[in-house]
């Protein structure tokens, strides 16, 4: 069976699935367009979490089966019981209203990205102190609106993390993190059958976007791929914003 979408629902969703896969395992900073683009899509933050959801975890096994070798867990141990408290805030703040839900998460980002700028300005890399804070915002940023990509973009941008590391690392914080909010969309009842349908049709995008960006990391110098993360993390806040 295939949910009843608009032409354009489904071009988007391919674009989304495409462009998940491609920021999964090489450009993490295109993933951050997603989020606004599947609201667009579905037209409620929190329905769009649960619509883009398997298609992440999905794109997340392809990216740690590939980098594996590269994770860094160290960067990780840090934000772990941060990122839990987070995602239990956003757990609760599920019942608030889709525009606060995504002002809040777009005020964070917008934050942690003046912070990386004033950082980089300076500079200096981020402080194990600045953890607790990318760790609460991450948890409750994927938790409300699948938005901790631009978050943790930001958090490993300030570990001054070479790209394989980088990628690498971000893949395995995100398996665990989306495979931790299952039971937690499934309790809302944010699944439904369209959902599912959805993403079983999106899926062959995800898989072209994830050896696309095998490609792109490989040919993308350092500096480079820095600058194009910051970019498109300062474009997805006004996304956000509307």
């Amino acid at each position: 069976m295939i949910p009843h979408l608009a032409p354009w629902q489904w071009g988007l969703g391919l674009f989304c699935g495409f462009i998940v896969g491609v920021g999964k395992t090489g450009a993490p900073g295109f993933a951050s367009l997603v989020v606004p683009l599947m609201v667009l899509l579905v037209g409620d933050a929190r329905l769009a979490a649960a619509w883009t959801l398997p298609i992440l975890i999905t794109a997340d096994f392809f990216a740690i089966s590939y980098w594996r070798r590269h994770a860094e867990a160290r960067t990780l141990f840090v934000l772990i019981p941060w990122v839990f408290a987070g995602m239990a805030v956003g757990a609760a703040a599920l019942s608030l209203s889709e525009p606060v839900l995504r002002r809040m998460v777009a005020t964070l980002v917008l934050w942690m990205l003046l912070q990386n700028l004033w950082q980089r300005w300076r500079q200096s890399a981020g402080g194990r102190s600045a953890g607790p804070v990318y760790g609460v915002a991450a948890g409750f940023a994927t938790t409300v609106a699948n938005a901790a990509g631009p978050v943790m973009n930001l958090y490993l941008l300030s570990k001054r993390l070479p790209k394989e590391t980088y990628v690498a690392t971000g893949a395995w914080f995100f398996l665990v993190v989306n495979l931790t909010k299952v039971p937690i969309y499934t309790g809302y009842h944010l699944f439904s059958r369209d959902s599912l349908l959805f993403d079983a049709w999106i899926a062959p995008a995800v898989v072209a976007g994830a050896f696309s960006g095998f490609w792109v990391v490989r040919r993308t110098p350092q500096r480079v791929f820095d600058l194009v993360i910051l970019v498109v993390t300062a474009i997805s806040v006004p996304l956000l914003f509307r």
